[in-house]
């Protein structure tokens, strides 16, 4: 009996025998196996001309790639899992960090596999169902916690990922964040600047890591600066806009206005705006508004204020980096990424 052998799209009895396989495509297009597979994963290695004349072929003969025999080839899905939490304090975070992501993946042959993230649920359990099940290679997911289970459960499993975002464990895991506690310090310095004496911050709720390097930036500015900070302490980013909306015109109606504002985020810029022009303020004269900007979005906020901005499709190329490097065992310092905020800039019409 001669002893058949799995390469990574050969047919098999549960498959049609017309389904094409990269030893068809091969053949039709005079190459090896190996570089149509590095040519189908856009691998840069490979000549582009190649690389287009092959994916011609494959596209003519109806090629696709059979992840489950490269699954049973290599022990690898060839899936990175991503957790997106249903509700941001971006309108573009999706598109911005995803498009990042697929950037950095490009030429690997690794898909994304998006899962949401309901932030009222049981968060581990999605991560132990893709661990158990081997769903995927790696996992990504954000809104990180001081004292994240899923991270906890993945570093004593030994199970590829990195996150969005820090947590205060004492061993170390990949992540890439933004620095916040930078972010909000030029904020403030920036209001203090323009003579706001009294700064009012909606801030994200105190469970996730991002708060609290808010929280102690937005503090250590506010003493540098010799300026009020209010944060609302019954709202946060993930209250609904209308309730949020409502908190800010109980404190413009009270004794001690806030002159200032700092945004985390694109919705809560929105929100802010549309407060001060339903109270009649102006940006710019009564009170004044420096945001973080994830996005071309944000140029088109009437009227026009101060951002600062946080790279997320950067963000997205970078956390694509540590998941291969995690894969491939690269050393901990390189699977660790803190981007730096920067402006303020000034959003023109």
């Amino acid at each position: 009996m001669t002893r058949k052998t799995l390469d990574s799209e050969d047919t098999s009895a549960a498959e049609p025998a017309s389904r094409p396989t990269l030893r068809t495509v091969a053949a039709e297009a005079g190459v090896a196996v190996t570089t149509v597979s590095r040519a189908l994963a856009d691998d840069p290695r490979i000549a582009e001309a190649t690389r287009k004349r092959i994916a011609a072929v494959a596209d003519r003969l109806g090629y696709v790639p059979n992840r489950a025999a490269q699954r049973l080839r290599t022990g690898r899905t060839k899936v990175i899992s991503l957790l997106l939490n249903t509700r941001h304090e971006f309108l573009s975070f999706t598109s911005e960090f995803l498009g990042g992501m697929s950037e950095g993946l490009a030429g690997t042959g690794y898909a994304i596999n998006i899962t949401a993230d309901r932030l009222s649920s049981d968060r581990l359990e999605v991560i132990r169902n893709i661990r158990r099940h081997s769903l995927a290679d790696a996992i990504v997911f954000t809104r990180t916690e001081c004292f994240d289970e899923r991270v906890r459960y993945l570093l004593e499993h030994d199970f590829p990922f990195a996150t969005h975002g820090r947590t205060d464990f004492t061993t170390p895991h990949p992540f890439v964040d933004f620095d916040n506690e930078a972010f909000v310090r030029m904020a403030i310095e920036r209001l203090a600047q323009k003579g706001r004496r009294h700064i009012c911050i909606v801030m994200p709720n105190e469970r996730y890591t991002f708060g609290q390097h808010l929280r102690f930036g937005a503090r250590q500015a506010a003493i540098t600066h010799g300026v009020q900070l209010t944060v609302p302490d019954d709202i946060d980013l993930d209250t609904e806009p209308d309730e949020i909306a409502a908190k800010l015109r109980a404190l413009h109606a009270s004794a001690n206005a806030p002159d200032g504002y700092v945004c985390v985020g694109e919705v809560m810029a929105l929100i802010t705006l549309a407060y001060l022009g339903d109270m009649g303020l102006t940006p710019g004269n009564e009170v004044d508004v420096v945001a973080k900007r994830a996005s071309p979005i944000s140029n088109h906020f009437r009227p026009r204020i101060e951002t600062i901005d946080e790279d997320l499709r950067a963000t997205g190329r970078a956390i694509a980096k540590v998941l291969l490097d995690r894969i491939d065992g690269a050393p901990m310092e390189k699977m660790q990424v803190l981007l730096q905020p920067e402006g303020p800039f000034s959003i023109s019409g």
